[in-house]
Formats: structure tokens, sequence, C-alpha cells
């Protein structure tokens, strides 16, 4: 009992400090997902949270934010459409190429932006040209070098145009 009493204090307690970062997006505290708007749409009562925050998490948080579904459509930020998920996939091909300039990943990376074939000349040089920024050191991580990739976007006049508000 007291490790039932005590694990519901830990998760009370970071569904608290989560709170705050996802109450910006409107979430509440517990976050977007299944749990949260489809089991638990409703709740009201502290383990009703929790019990959303435990689904959510445990099946549906992931493949919402990275779909824009289930409550999550503001989660992608400005390039929608698994573009998240996609970099997180394929990040080191993604950075061979982006320093090349050219190849597979990297075509396939401007197509889910959905870049036109007349920008997608100017996409593959600024990626190229922007190379240590997007990939800033070995350890970058894709949420890094997805915002990095949108930094970039937002400062070339061409493609500013593919970020969706």
């Amino acid at each position: 009992m007291k490790r039932l009493l005590l694990s519901a204090c830990i998760v009370s307690a970071s569904l608290s400090v989560s709170h705050t970062t996802l109450a910006a997006g409107g979430h509440g505290p517990a976050g977007c997902g299944l749990g949260t708007e489809v089991m638990f749409r409703k709740a009201d009562e502290w383990h009703e949270h929790v019990l959303a925050a435990t689904t959510n998490v445990s099946a549906s948080q992931t493949f919402a934010m990275t779909s824009g579904t289930l409550g999550c459509e503001d989660a992608n930020g400005p390039l929608k459409n698994g573009i998240a998920l996609f970099i997180d996939n394929n990040l080191d091909k993604l950075a061979e190429e982006s320093a090349i300039g050219a190849g597979e990943t990297l075509a396939a990376l401007s197509e889910l932006i959905g870049v036109q074939s007349e920008d997608v000349a100017v996409f593959n040089a600024t990626l190229k040209a922007n190379f240590d920024q997007i990939f800033s050191s070995a350890e970058v991580t894709s949420g890094q070098a997805y915002d990095a990739l949108v930094n970039v976007m937002q400062n070339d006049a061409t493609l500013a145009k593919y970020l969706q508000a």
C-alpha cells in the first residue's frame, strides 16, 4: 500500500511539473493523446488525469505528436506531416546528405515538406550551406536538428513559404 501511495505521489508531482509545459499547448496536465482525447475526455479528478497521462505515454502520445492527431495538432510546429519523425528516423543519413547537398533522404525530406521542384536546388544548397547550424555537433538530437532546420528555412525567402503556420 505504501508503494502505491508513493507511486501516486511521484506521478502527481511529475504531472504538476509537466502541467505548465503542456498547458501552453492547451492540453492540460495529461498532455495530448488517446487518454486525453478519447478515454478520459472530461477528466476532472486527479486520478483521471493520472490514468489519462499513463495511457498517453504508454500507448499513443508519440504517435499523436508525430502525426498531429489526438489533440496534438500543434506538436510538430511549423513543419507538420511527420517531418519530426522523419528526421528522427533518418538523422544520420540526412546529415550525411546535407553535407554534400544531394541524396535520396534529402530528396525525401524536401518532398515531405512540399518543396516544389523549382525550389529543390535552393533547398539542397541551403541545407548544405547551413550544415554546421543544423547539425551543430555529433551529439545533435533530431529535435535540435528540426528546430535548426525551421530556423534556416525561416531566414530564406524562397524556403520560408513552406513553413505552415
